[in-house]
This record gives structure tokens, C-alpha cells and sequence, in this order.
């Protein structure tokens, strides 16, 4: 994390590599000296409609960027020309002392380096403030893996009295066997299943479009629920092709997709599992079956094999059991 007497270096702007992101060849004079507000728009606009990102990426920008203009509105600031290196550090600062978990700290600063560099590129500052600012060293933790058995118990915890018990089992089994972010079940359409294959194509990250093949209980439990359920679900006048539908006929979304993993996690009588968590654990146990990282990583759609490398971890029970089989002296 930079210091509050840290300074920026470098003369010209870095485009952020994050997938889909490019910046215009040319800026527009009009957004310059606008305050707050105008370069702020500009800048989640151009992410809409120049970059395609997910509408809840954009949310997230736009509410860590509000909280900092009016952190530094507070300071007395009268425009992003007073976001500095030393701004920014006060600014982390003040986000761990609001005892902001460290996630959602490194989220912050993820937005803010990205708008950094587009504020260097609209010249709305000489140099980029974020040029040198860096993740909280927690952000590489490991993240929170269910067990074989754990992961069982909840795909097992829909029963009979569930009216939607077959959408939500197929819901569980889809999530955990394909590793999908709840957004990207939400908003995943019939007509990207391929039950014969085995395959489902989904649509990540920068609309991206990955293949992710998946195993037979899921495909079974997506046909029932097909056959049996869906058709009682659609309504004539609400006709849409997304997979999964809510009891009015409407198309889940991905709350709805938390709170159908929070519901069945509780039942399980397991505490603080969301969708993530099951894609955590469809990473990591795939890894420790012995999957290639570069076969994962394709799989969860990440653009940077350095985001797939946290699954790497493995238990000590597997550790021991890798030294009885293969060292001399297990």
C-alpha cells in the first residue's frame, strides 16, 4: 500500500488490463474541468457501452467512487484535480478503520486504479493518483472451501415438502458442478444447454463466453426439473427463454440465487455459504482430483491464471496421504 508521501512516476497513462478495457483513441474536451460528477458518469458510461461490463460491476464502481468523492468533498476538495497519492492513502486508511472487511477494501482499490488511469487519460490530473497504490496483502487469502461431505449435504437438502424443490436441487447441482457465479446462472438461457453433450455455455465476465462441461448428476436434475417443473412456471404473457423461473413466472436473479444457497446451507446446518463458496469448492476440488490449473482456469472464466492460483492450496489430510504413497520413508 503506498504511503501517504509516496509519488506517482511515469509521464504517460496506463490503459488497466482488465479483460474487455481499452480506452478511446481520442478524449473528448468537453469532459474535462466538469467537478465530480461529469467525469464520474463519463467514466461508468464508457464501461457500459465501450467495455460491456456486467451491470453489477458497474454498481460497484459507481458506489465505491461515490464514496470517495464525497470522502473528499468532506475534505473540502472541489474536483477529482484533488485526488493525489497521499488522498487516496488517507482514503484506505480510513476504509480499515471503519473496520471494512479486507475484500472490500481490495474491491475499492481495484475501482480506484482503474479510474485513476482514466482520469490521467481524460487529463483531469497530471499523473495518475492510483499509479502506486496497491492490494491489501489479505486479498490473496485462501478463500472458504466446503468439504466433500459439506458440499453433499446442501446439493442433498431440498426434499419433497420444497414446492421448488427441482428447480432449486437444479440450481445447487448447476452452480457446483460448472462452477458458474450466481449472475451467470441468473442469467443463463435455455438455448445454451446442451444436455446430449454435456456442455453449457455460459456468458462470464466481459460477456466472455466459456464451455463448461458438467457431470451427470446435474444434467439430470436440469432435465427434471425441465420436464416437470418449468412448464408449470411459465406464463403465457411472460414468455422467456432463461433457465430458471421464480413461482410468478419472472426469471431468478441472482439474489434470489443467494438466497436459495443461504437457505439449504442453513438446513444443512452450515453458516455463511453463498454461491461463491460453491465455486470455491468446485475449483478446489477439482484441483486436488489432480485437474490441470490451466483446464480450471478455463473453466471459471478468469482472464489471469493468477486468480485461478489461489485454488491451489490443498489439505494436510492430502498432504500426508501424498507423502505415504510417494516418499521412500512415508
Amino acid at each position: 500500500m503506498i504511503t501517504a508521501n509516496a509519488r506517482p512516476t511515469g509521464k504517460s497513462a496506463r490503459k488497466p488490463s482488465g479483460p474487455g478495457w481499452s480506452l478511446p483513441s481520442k478524449a473528448d474536451p468537453s469532459a474535462k474541468n466538469r467537478g465530480y460528477e461529469a467525469p464520474l458518469r463519463d467514466f461508468i458510461g464508457y464501461c457500459r457501452v465501450e467495455c460491456g461490463f456486467a451491470q453489477a460491476t458497474l454498481r460497484a464502481y459507481a458506489s465505491d467512487l461515490v464514496e470517495l468523492q464525497l470522502w473528499m468533498q468532506a475534505l473540502g476538495e472541489q474536483s477529482w484535480k484533488g485526488l493525489t497519492a497521499k488522498r487516496l492513502a488517507e482514503h484506505v486508511q480510513a476504509l480499515h478503520h471503519r473496520g471494512l472487511a479486507i475484500s472490500s477494501i481490495a474491491r475499492h482499490v481495484a475501482t480506484i486504479r482503474v479510474f485513476g488511469r482514466y482520469l490521467k487519460w481524460l487529463e483531469e490530473v497530471a499523473e495518475d493518483p492510483a499509479d502506486l497504490l496497491e492490494q491489501p496483502k489479505g486479498w490473496q487469502r485462501v478463500p472458504e472451501v466446503l468439504s466433500v461431505q459439506r458440499m453433499r449435504s446442501i446439493l442433498e437438502a431440498p426434499s419433497q415438502e420444497d414446492v421448488l424443490r427441482l428447480r432449486d436441487a437444479a440450481i445447487l447441482e448447476l452452480l457446483y458442478a460448472g462452477g458458474l457465479r450466481a449472475s451467470e446462472l441468473a442469467d443463463l438461457d435455455r438455448v445454451r444447454l446442451h444436455l446430449d453433450l454435456g456442455i453449457v455455455r455460459v456468458v462470464g465476465k466481459g460477456n466472455r463466453e466459456r464451455v463448461v462441461p458438467v457431470g451427470k448428476p446435474a444434467m439430470l436434475a436440469v432435465k427434471t426439473y425441465l420436464a416437470e417443473l418449468r412448464p408449470k412456471l411459465q406464463r403465457e404473457d411472460r414468455i422467456t427463454d432463461r433457465l430458471f423461473l421464480s413461482r410468478t413466472g419472472h426469471p431468478i436473479t441472482r439474489i434470489v440465487v443467494w438466497q436459495i444457497v443461504s437457505k439449504y446451507a442453513r438446513r444443512a446446518g452450515l453458516r455463511d455459504v453463498h454461491p461463491h463458496t460453491l465455486r470455491h469448492s468446485f475449483a478446489t476440488h477439482l484441483l486436488a482430483g489432480g485437474a490441470d490449473l490451466r483446464i480450471v482456469q478455463e473453466m471459471l472464466g478468469h482472464a489471469n491464471i493468477k486468480t485461478t492460483q489461489i485454488y491451489t492450496h490443498v489439505d494436510r489430510s492430502r498432504l500426508k496421504d501424498v507423502i505415504r504413497k510417494f516418499h521412500p520413508r512415508g
